[in-house]
């Protein structure tokens, strides 16, 4: 490797990332391939064990690389997404018995699975509590969070939030609400959705979230807050996703009026 006028002025350690993000780009250093040790780095840069750490680091926080215990670190593959948008809540995807985040894994032959983490009445959040207008200093919420996982691995976080008054003795305090999901015994209480509105961010996880998505460093998470409305404009259910940035994509084709 060998080094540019502007990146000796540089501290080392971002001389270093700088010359090993360049051979990533140009493709020297391919998916999969294990970077030199620290100690390697270190001697061929003439530098101390620790900017070698500095440097790998700065590129784990880019989402260059990613550290395998005893093993090694590896430039990262590139991950196929999972696309998620406007066909999500559709019927017709609802007529397959299969929830969109099945039917999105079953696209990419992997094996799905939803765990429920926790069902509980709740004080909603601000942002819920303004979407549902329901009180905030009351436990007026049903709160669902599920996990999800495409072959063990961490996908996406769900927590829907529903009006208690709305919820409570019906089955979607349990953990299965039986067919067509919580939607379906949504419609059994007369609401059927005929509009959605999505706000998506892009963020930092929290600590809970990295821990639960295994977050790798540096990876943020996207967040699209749902607010499904029914045939009278009324909205009657908020869901909040984190997404996994590094495999997921957002895919909306909107009529233009």
């Amino acid at each position: 490797m060998t080094t540019s006028g502007p990146s000796l002025n540089q501290p080392p350690s971002r001389r270093i990332a700088e010359e090993l993000r360049a051979a990533i780009e140009a493709g020297h250093l391919a998916p999969g391939d294990k970077l030199p040790s620290e100690r390697a780095l270190a001697q061929e840069y003439g530098a101390a064990r620790n900017t070698a750490r500095e440097a790998i680091r700065l590129l784990a926080e880019e989402g260059l690389v990613t550290a395998r215990h005893g093993s090694g670190v590896f430039v990262r593959e590139p991950q196929r997404l999972f696309r998620f948008g406007s066909d999500r809540y559709s019927r017709s995807n609802r007529e397959t018995g299969l929830t969109p985040f099945r039917l999105e894994a079953r696209r990419q032959g992997k094996e799905a699975r939803i765990d429920v983490a926790y069902i509980s009445r709740e004080h909603p959040p601000q942002d819920i509590a303004e979407r549902l207008d329901v009180p905030v200093d009351e436990d007026s919420v049903l709160h669902r969070e599920n996990h999800y996982f495409a072959d063990d691995e961490a996908v996406q976080i769900v927590s829907t939030y529903l009006r208690w008054d709305e919820a409570q003795g019906t089955p979607l305090t349990q953990p299965r609400t039986g067919k067509d999901g919580i939607y379906g015994r949504l419609e059994d209480l007369g609401h059927i959705m005929t509009r959605v509105r999505d706000e998506i961010t892009a963020r930092m996880p929290t600590p809970a979230e990295a821990a639960v998505l295994d977050l790798p460093s540096g990876v943020p998470v996207i967040e699209v807050l749902h607010t499904s409305l029914d045939q009278e404009g009324e909205p009657f259910e908020v869901s909040r996703y984190v997404h996994r940035a590094d495999r997921t994509g957002l895919l909306y084709e909107l009529s233009v009026e």
